[in-house]
């Protein structure tokens, strides 16, 4: 079969496209030099390798030879993995929001002037026949390219209005005088309203988890807050958006009752929520939430890790031909996997009873009052290994950096806080193969796949990895991963920060794009200027370096204007600002082997998240300047920092004060 120039790529999703009769370019200064010097609009499409409608589109449009022809003969084409170029497609997101009024997503199609780069048309979807008001693609081609020919003026004029919108984004607001917990107030009143009361959540179909909002409401010191963020995670622990039967996350719920989801598994949703449930566990005791904890990790251990240890990108929402098939039942399959053993009630509590809710077959939701848990979990096991044998979703097989050190940091929160050694285990795996195979000579790339890096890493890769290196120090102390702690946060000052505050999407060596962005927002992951906030933050305090805590402080300012306006959107920043208004305790315990554990079980049991705790083994001796006064003593001591003073020296893990 005929291929294209996607065949060279290591990109999964450039891959699928290799055999198109479209003439592809991957993003290169080859492929834009060459629309420059032929004088012809850049086609530029973007998307992932688990997206649904991305495939769709392909299927429909890029594989038929009469739609290749017109783009070939009418553009220059350009296809694009959002996920090893998160920059282009956050840059041109933002520009089919400003050009249509609406928001964006995958499939991305943008139309370019190749000679400045801008976008002068933008859409996402398009059937090969008009439909639903969308109109047919192969129309939409002659229609630009009659565009392009015929109306250059107005397109000079619209790119340059965009130009200057895109601009604006970029300037600073205004600045505060001193931070305050305004922002703060405004999101808890906001997440209260918009609370879905019935189902949990925030919101209505399609239903996403945001993360970001049930950590900043687990963080208040506030039980009917905590509730919200604890009854949400458990409506999606009981719902279609979380597997049943093999543990982890979904991406959404297509419905407001979590029910059915979109099928795909995301290594970006699943490590936040794992770490929010272990989270949750040591806040509620509820038991459900360590169940769902465990099984989410040890599904990221199964079927997300590399044998190098690296962490895969994502499974598809397709297999077999048809969305979800992996997942769905009947219930003569169910019977047929657990004979005798699958009773009215164990069908019952997972909706087996009830009407097929999914194309004819059944995606299986909890109803444990149904059936006892014991029961649930030996017929769980029994389905999986069943499950095995059907053909599996595509797996992407790239490493991204800033999903890797999300799912780390949730793996080592879990691991700490509910004791899960194989949690521990993935964590430190993934964590070492991102040192020795994305950190370079002093950078850090965004992504690997096969031996061959990506791009240079971006803001989120710095913020996220030195959030997860936090996250790790405080599960096993190793004075390494500080010293690489403290290289990243260099990086984001001296190659991201912007001098009014913040840090910019892409370092000052990067490819200029139309834009260079400042993300405040959080979307499908925590905003990288949120994230690099608190950890600096967290990171000065521990170094008592005032230079990093000014940094963290100048990015909540530089965003000041973002939170006050729409502070339900700026979950990381609150999480970042409510550290700053009130700095974490520092715990540094000095125990021998045989009793660290002691310490351990005792900071479980005592579970404060406004607490940094490290157990430094007594025999380190490379620490940093600002934590070589805390000397051991005897078998354990610790010592208790808290608003800025050192209280006497502990002794046992009974002594430490509970939150």
């Amino acid at each position: 079969m005929p291929s294209n120039r996607l065949a060279r790529s290591t990109s999964p999703y450039l891959r699928q496209h290799a055999h198109n009769p479209v003439d592809w370019w991957p993003w290169s200064e080859e492929a834009l030099a060459s629309a420059r010097r032929e004088g012809r609009p850049i086609l530029l499409s973007i998307g992932y390798s688990a997206c649904h409608w991305c495939h769709v589109m392909a299927h429909e449009s890029f594989e038929d030879p009469g739609t290749a022809e017109l783009m070939n003969r009418l553009f220059v084409n350009i296809k694009v993995d959002r996920e090893e170029r998160p920059d282009l497609d956050r840059v041109y997101q933002t520009a089919h929001q400003m050009l249509t009024g609406r928001p964006g997503g995958w499939p991305l199609t943008v139309f370019l002037d190749p000679s400045d780069l801008m976008p002068f048309f933008a859409g996402t979807y398009f059937p090969p026949a008009a439909r639903h008001g969308l109109i047919a693609f192969p129309d939409l081609l002659q229609r630009v390219a009659e565009a392009w020919q015929s109306r250059g003026g107005d397109i000079a004029a619209q790119s340059r209005a965009l130009a200057e919108a895109l601009a604006a984004m970029e300037r600073p607001g205004d600045i505060p005088g001193e931070l305050d917990a305004r922002p703060l107030q405004g999101a808890r009143q906001r997440l209260q309203e918009a609370f879905d009361r019935r189902y949990g959540g925030f919101g209505d179909a399609p239903k996403f988890p945001h993360p970001t909002d049930l950590a900043f409401l687990l963080g208040q010191a506030d039980e009917g807050l905590q509730a919200l963020a604890s009854a949400s995670l458990k409506a999606m622990l009981r719902g279609g958006i979380y597997d049943q039967i093999g543990g982890g996350f979904f991406r959404y719920a297509v419905d407001r009752r979590w029910e059915i989801p979109h099928f795909e598994k995301m290594l970006y949703d699943n490590g936040p929520l794992l770490g929010l449930l272990a989270e949750a566990h040591r806040i509620t005791a509820d038991e459900d939430f360590r169940r769902g904890a465990l099984a989410t990790a040890a599904w990221i251990r199964r079927e997300m890790q590399s044998p190098e240890g690296g962490l895969y990108a994502t499974l598809d929402a397709d297999s077999d031909g048809r969305e979800g098939a992996f997942y769905l039942w009947t219930p003569e399959e169910v019977r047929e996997v657990l004979g005798d053993t699958a009773d009215a009630g164990l069908l019952a509590a997972w909706g087996l009873d009830r009407p097929a809710n999914f194309e004819g077959r059944w995606h299986l939701r909890e109803i444990p009052e149904r059936a006892p848990e014991e029961v649930l979990e030996a017929a769980r096991e029994r389905l999986r290994e069943a499950r095995e044998a059907r053909p599996r979703p595509a797996r992407d097989e790239k490493v991204l950096t800033a999903w890797n050190a999300l799912a780390i940091t949730g793996l080592a929160r879990s691991a700490r806080l509910l004791d899960d050694p194989g949690a521990a285990q993935t964590a430190e795996a993934a964590l070492d193969f991102l040192r020795q195979h994305l950190w370079q000579d002093g950078r850090l790339y965004a992504s690997w796949k096969e031996g061959h890096l990506g791009v240079p890493g971006f803001l989120d890769d710095h913020a996220f990895l030195l959030e997860a290196l936090l996250e790790m120090l405080q599960l096993r102390w190793r004075t390494r991963d500080l010293t690489w702690a403290r290289a990243l946060a260099g990086r984001l000052l001296t190659r991201f920060r912007d001098p009014a505050g913040g840090f910019f999407f892409t370092a000052d060596d990067h490819e200029r794009l139309i834009q260079r962005p400042k993300p405040l927002g959080d979307d499908s992951t925590p905003s990288g200027n949120g994230v690099a906030a608190r950890a600096l933050l967290r990171l000065g305090h521990i170094l008592a370096e005032p230079e990093l805590i000014e940094a963290g402080a100048q990015t909540l300012k530089a965003a000041w204007s973002a939170m006050e306006a729409t502070p339900h959107a700026h979950g990381a920043l609150l999480l970042a600002l409510a550290e700053w208004l009130e700095p974490p305790e520092l715990l540094v315990v000095r125990a021998e082997r045989e009793t660290a554990p002691q310490w351990r079980e005792g900071l479980r049991r005592t579970y404060n998240p406004h607490r940094l705790s490290l157990l430094i083994p007594p025999e380190t001796d490379d620490l940093p300047p600002a934590l070589r006064g805390y000397t051991p003593r005897g078998a354990a001591v610790a010592y208790l920092c808290v608003n800025g003073r050192c209280l006497p020296p502990l002794a046992r893990p009974e002594e430490l004060p509970s939150p």
